[in-house]
């Protein structure tokens, strides 16, 4: 029959301190241990004992002061004795399911190349946010890292942090008191009017030609255009719905067809031009798969090699590359194909929540973040504008 808590039993949080001696290698190392009561075991009535240790006697007091504080408001959690490292393991193996298989395989890459070789031996209950803290300062220093990599390395360990606060495993994140290097905007290098004119002559007759012009002039992301499918592309409505994307995994999945970056699609309605050059386009692939005959592989993608196969990025990065070159802009790079999408309908008179919706961005204010150059142009010139029409008017 279980025991129960006798009269006089000490209560919860009482506890002792003493001082150990413990031999280590050719030596005596010291220590002091805090021993304190949580509560007692339903079956057998005996008290369940925690422990603390510490450097001194000062410090082991104050963690049981302490301890005895949350049993007393009933918030006391036990110590997690697993490492960051087993942690990580755990977490990104029971609670990435939500993500996309590229965003998991970019978490798990920071997690094994940044986060563990530095601070996975520690206990999670012993992270701190000055021990986090110099880590990110040593990822900047030494490692030379950008200020972009430091946070993709931050909203990593603080999700993965987060959770375990969520579970009970810590009772606070110590990311959330870190700061983090100010990040400087990457100045958009779009093409301009001559840039575009000569990049369209040079790749006129290429057979990436009808790819690269479609990006250029829809401000579709790279992943988006190589695997926009037929059926997305609707000639009587003159519409294209870009809902997916074609994404590549180096683990043995390879190129597979995922949602789009925030997960949402979109309907857009290109420019006649657009659409007849696609047309022209299925005219053409048409020919070709009847020249590939039974090789010919219908998987339904737009753009295709000679077999009806997807795409693959380095082809399109190596044609690309060799066409910007080739035009004095070897600094370009595809997604600049986007930027310069955007400029031209921002100026052209399309207002920001159109542009946003043909880019896929998530709100209007983030459109105007990146673009708001343009605006200021714009607003530029318009000042100009006035300015010649004040003169026109106090001329008469």
């Amino acid at each position: 029959m279980p025991r129960t808590k006798a009269k006089g039993r000490a209560a919860n949080g009482t506890g002792s301190i003493r001082k150990k001696t413990v031999k280590k290698g050719d030596g005596e190392y010291s220590y002091w241990e805090g021993r304190f009561t949580v509560g007692f075991d339903p079956g057998t009535g005996k008290q369940v004992l925690r422990s603390i240790t510490g450097k001194t006697q000062k410090e082991v007091a104050q963690k049981l002061r302490q301890a005895t504080v949350e049993l007393d408001q009933g918030v006391y959690q036990d110590p997690c004795k697993l490492t960051l490292t087993e942690w990580l393991n755990i977490w990104r193996k029971t609670y990435l399911h939500d993500v996309k298989p590229r965003t998991k395989e970019i978490y798990e890459s920071v997690i094994r190349v940044h986060i563990i070789p530095a601070l996975g031996a520690i206990r999670l209950e012993a992270l701190s946010t000055p021990t986090i803290q110099e880590f990110y300062n040593n990822c900047i220093t030494e490692e030379d890292l950008s200020a972009k990599s430091l946070r993709n390395i931050h909203c990593v360990l603080h999700r993965a942090l987060q959770q375990a606060v969520a579970i009970g495993y810590l009772r606070f994140n110590p990311t959330d008191a870190c700061t983090l290097p100010r990040m400087e905007k990457r100045e958009l290098t779009p093409l301009d009017d001559c840039d575009i004119a000569a990049f369209l002559q040079q790749i006129k007759d290429t057979p990436l030609e009808t790819l690269m012009t479609v990006t250029l002039f829809t401000g579709m992301r790279e992943g988006e255009v190589m695997g926009l499918q037929w059926n997305c592309v609707d000639f009587v409505r003159g519409t294209i719905t870009i809902n997916k994307q074609l994404q590549y995994y180096r683990d043995k999945t390879g190129y597979q067809l995922v949602s789009t970056k925030n997960g949402k699609g979109r309907v857009i309605v290109p420019a006649a031009f657009v659409m007849a050059l696609l047309r022209k386009h299925r005219t053409a692939q048409a020919k070709a798969r009847l020249l590939a005959g039974a090789a010919w592989e219908d998987a339904g993608f737009v753009f295709t090699d000679e077999l009806g196969h997807h795409l693959n990025t380095w082809t399109v990065y190596r044609e690309f590359k060799r066409a910007v070159t080739a035009i004095g802009r070897p600094d370009a790079r595809f997604h600049d194909l986007r930027h310069s999408y955007a400029v031209a309908a921002i100026r052209s008179g399309d207002d920001l929540k159109t542009v946003q919706g043909n880019l896929g961005h998530a709100t209007a204010a983030f459109t105007l973040d990146v673009y708001g150059h343009v605006t200021d142009q714009m607003k530029q010139a318009s000042a100009a504008r006035m300015e010649q029409y004040i003169k026109d008017i106090l001329a008469q």
